[in-house]
C-alpha cells in the first residue's frame, strides 16, 4: 500500500500559481488568476519586469470583470483593517489573559508579554467555544454572553490600540437552538463591543449575513480562514493567507495586490519556522497571525522569529501610507551580489521617499551592497541578517526626512531558532483519611501499565503537539481513532467509588457544611431555590474545586484518571442516570493552558459537526481532554464525578 499524502508537503491546493509569460494574458488565462493564492515570483531576473507588466494586466482586468468599486474600503469605521498587521488568535482562558486563582481577566499582563515579544498586537481573536463545545448544549453564543466582564476585557484592548475579533462557528448546528445565526451574530457584536468577525472554517460570508452584520456593526471587519474569493475581496477588508506555500523566489499575494488596503494574515498554526511565512508578509505589506496557542496546544514562536515581527511591525506602523498609496514593486532590482546571495525585495515609492522591505532567504548574513546608492538602514544593522530581514529608506536630495522615521525603533535581529518547549505539569492530589464506602472498587497498589483510547482532534493529550511542521491535517490524520500507553505505579492501593455523587449527596454536604464556591456563576445551576429537583441523579453544574471540596469532606479526593480507569476496567462502576463524564484529578498546566482528562462518557450527544466533543457513553480506557474555561463555564449539565480514597491500613 502506498502512502500518498505527505503531511509535511504542501498539497497541489496550496501552491503559487505561475504567471504566463511571453505574451499578454489571454481572457483564460486572467481568468484562471482568479484562483491564485500567491503568483509565483520568477528565478530569472530578466522575467521580472514582463512579469509585473503581465501582474498589471491581470488586476485591470479583474476589476473590470467583477465590477470593483472598492467602496467597503472607504468606510471610516473600518480603515483600521487596513493597518492591522498583527493579529493574535487567543483562548479566553489562556493563563496569560486569565488568572484562576484570582478568577479574573488580565488583558494587562497579555498585552505587556505582546510587547515585549512582538511589537505589540493590532488585533485579537478572541476565541470561545470550541474545542470545549459539544461538551453539553450550551451553543456558541452561550459561550460569549455567559462570559462575565467580555465588554469590559474589549474595553481595555480597545484602549490599549488593539481591536477584538469574535469567532463565528457555522458548523454549530446540533446544540440548542435559539435565533437565526445572523440575529445572534449581530447580537453578539452589540452586546461584546467587538470590531470584527473571525468566519471560522469559511472563505467568505454569505451576501445577506454581511449586509445583516454591517447593519448591527457599521464597518464591522470580516475575516475567513482560507482564500478569498476574488469577488468577494469587495465586502470583506481582511482574509486569512493560512497554508499559502510561496515560491523560492517569494511571490505576491493575489488578494493585497488586487486591493492594497486589503490586509491578509500570513499562518501555518503547526509550524515552528515561520521565517517564509515572515518574509512574504514584509514583502507584501501585510501581516502575520501569531498564534502561540492552538486549541490548548503551545507552539510558540521562537526567540528569532518574534524579534523579526518587532522589527517588521515598528516600520509598517510607522510607514503604513506609503506602504498602501506608494508605487509598489514586487521582486525589484538588487545588486547582482545581493540576488546571487538570495536575497529579494519590494521597494515602495511616495513623493520623495523610496523603501526597500528586504528578505534573506539564504543561512549566512549578507553584508554587501542591497541597492546601488546610499539608504538609510532602518535597523541600523549593516547587513542582511540570515533568514532575517532588513528596510533600507532613499530620501531625495534635498528633501526633509520623514516625519514617521523617529518612530522607527532600531530593533536587533536575533538568531536564536530554537523552539520554545513547554511542559505542562499536573496538580498533585492531596493524600485522605477518610474511610472508603463499603462497595468501593480496590485498585491494588504497584505498577500498572493501561491503554488509553482518544479520538485525533488539535488539542492533542498530554505533551507537546499533536501536528508539528505538518500543513492542513486532515483525515486520516484528523478526528482518527488513536490510542496511547500510561504507566505508572501506585503507593498504596486506591478504592474508587462505585457510585457517582448524587444531588441529594450534595445537598447534604452543603447544609452541613454551608459550602461557597469562590467563583459562584453557574454553580448548580439546574437546582431550584437551592434545592434539586432529582436527588438520584448524579450532582451536575460542578467544577473540579466544588468536587474537590466534597471529596474532602468524605475524607477522600478525585480519582486520578488512571485510578478511574483501573477501576472501570474491574467492571465495578456503576453510572447513574443520565449518564454523565467525570470528573478526575488530573488538572495540567503549562502556564498557557489548563486542562483535565474525562472519563465515562455522557448520555447527551451533539450531532452534525465533527468538531464538537464526542459525546456518547464510553468505555472506561476512553479520554477525552478538555480544557478548562474560567469564571465557572466549566459547570454543566453533563460532567459528575466520584470520589477516591487512598488505603492505607
Amino acid at each position: 500500500m502506498t502512502y500518498v499524502f505527505d503531511p509535511l508537503v504542501p498539497r497541489p491546493i496550496d501552491q503559487p500559481t505561475e504567471v504566463p509569460l511571453g505574451a499578454p494574458l489571454s481572457p483564460e488565462q486572467l481568468a484562471a488568476l482568479d484562483e491564485a493564492k500567491i503568483f509565483v515570483g520568477p528565478a530569472d531576473p530578466a522575467d521580472r519586469p514582463e512579469w509585473r507588466a503581465r501582474l498589471r494586466q491581470w488586476r485591470a482586468d479583474a476589476h473590470e470583470r467583477h465590477g470593483y468599486h472598492g467602496r467597503a474600503y472607504d468606510r471610516p469605521e473600518a480603515a483600521w483593517a487596513a493597518g492591522c498587521h498583527t493579529v493574535a488568535q487567543v483562548w479566553l482562558w489562556d493563563e496569560l489573559l486569565y488568572s484562576f486563582e484570582e478568577h479574573r481577566f488580565t488583558p494587562e499582563r497579555f498585552l505587556a508579554d505582546a510587547h515585549q515579544r512582538f511589537g505589540g498586537l493590532d488585533a485579537v481573536v478572541l476565541w470561545h467555544a470550541y474545542p470545549v463545545i459539544g461538551l453539553d448544549d450550551r451553543n456558541q453564543w452561550d459561550f460569549y454572553r455567559d462570559v462575565p466582564g467580555l465588554r469590559e476585557l474589549a474595553e481595555t484592548f480597545h484602549s490599549a490600540g488593539t481591536r477584538v475579533f469574535v469567532d463565528y462557528n457555522p458548523w454549530d448546528v446540533g446544540t440548542r437552538r435559539g435565533e437565526d445565526d445572523a440575529a445572534e451574530l449581530s447580537a453578539v457584536l452589540a452586546d461584546s463591543g467587538a470590531d470584527g468577525v473571525f468566519l471560522d472554517t469559511l472563505k467568505k460570508a454569505d451576501p445577506a449575513l454581511v449586509e445583516q452584520l454591517e447593519r448591527a456593526r457599521p464597518g464591522v471587519v470580516l475575516e475567513g480562514e482560507s482564500k478569498l474569493p476574488v469577488e468577494r475581496i469587495e465586502d470583506h477588508s481582511a482574509s486569512w493567507a493560512q497554508f499559502f506555500a510561496d515560491s523560492p523566489v517569494p511571490g505576491v499575494l493575489r488578494s493585497h495586490w488586487y486591493e492594497r488596503r486589503h490586509m491578509q494574515h500570513h499562518v501555518r498554526r503547526w509550524h515552528r519556522d515561520h521565517t517564509e511565512e515572515l518574509h512574504s508578509a514584509w514583502l507584501n505589506g501585510v501581516g502575520v497571525m501569531v498564534w502561540e496557542v492552538v486549541f490548548g496546544v503551545w507552539v510558540g514562536w521562537s526567540q528569532r522569529d518574534a524579534a523579526t515581527v518587532r522589527r517588521m511591525v515598528s516600520v509598517q506602523r510607522a510607514a503604513g501610507e506609503l506602504l498602501r498609496e506608494g508605487e509598489w514593486t514586487p521582486l525589484a532590482p538588487l545588486t547582482p551580489e545581493a540576488e546571487a546571495a538570495g536575497v529579494y525585495a519590494s521597494r515602495w515609492e511616495l513623493g520623495d521617499w523610496t523603501l526597500w522591505t528586504v528578505v534573506n532567504r539564504g543561512d549566512s548574513d549578507y553584508l554587501g551592497p542591497v541597492v546601488d546608492g546610499p539608504v538609510i538602514d532602518l535597523f541600523a544593522d549593516g547587513r542582511v541578517p540570515a533568514r532575517g530581514i532588513s528596510a533600507l529608506l532613499r530620501v531625495a536630495d534635498g528633501a526633509a526626512e520623514p516625519s514617521w522615521l523617529s518612530q522607527v525603533a532600531t530593533l536587533p535581529h536575533d538568531p536564536d531558532a530554537r523552539f520554545p518547549h513547554r511542559l505542562a505539569t499536573r496538580v498533585q492530589p492531596q493524600p485522605t483519611s477518610g474511610t472508603p464506602e463499603d462497595d468501593a472498587v480496590m485498585v491494588p497498589a504497584g505498577p500498572y501499565v493501561l491503554t488509553v483510547r482518544y479520538r485525533g482532534r488539535e488539542t492533542g493529550m498530554y505533551q507537546g503537539a499533536p501536528y508539528v511542521d505538518e500543513w492542513k491535517p486532515l483525515p486520516p490524520r484528523l478526528h482518527d481513532a488513536r490510542t496511547l500507553q500510561r504507566d505508572g505505579s501506585l503507593a498504596s492501593p486506591v478504592a474508587v467509588a462505585a457510585a457517582e455523587v448524587t444531588n441529594g449527596e450534595f445537598a447534604e454536604f452543603l447544609a452541613t457544611t454551608g459550602y461557597q464556591p469562590v467563583e459562584a456563576h453557574r454553580f448548580l445551576a439546574h437546582w431550584a431555590d437551592g434545592q434539586p429537583a432529582a436527588e438520584d441523579e448524579p450532582v451536575t453544574f460542578v467544577d473540579l474545586d466544588d468536587a474537590r471540596a466534597y471529596c474532602a469532606w468524605r475524607g477522600g479526593r478525585l480519582p486520578t484518571e488512571d485510578e478511574w480507569q483501573l477501576a472501570g476496567e474491574t467492571g465495578g462502576l456503576r453510572r447513574g442516570t443520565p449518564a454523565v463524564w467525570n470528573w478526575t484529578e488530573s488538572e495540567h498546566s503549562d502556564g498557557r493552558t489548563r486542562f483535565v482528562m474525562l472519563k465515562g462518557g455522557s448520555d447527551y450527544r451533539a450531532e452534525g459537526s465533527e468538531w464538537y466533543v464526542e459525546g456518547g457513553r464510553h468505555a472506561p480506557d476512553y479520554s477525552v481532554k478538555l480544557l478548562l474555561p474560567g469564571f465557572g463555564l466549566a459547570r454543566g449539565a453533563t460532567v459528575g464525578f466520584r470520589c477516591a480514597w487512598d488505603v492505607t491500613r
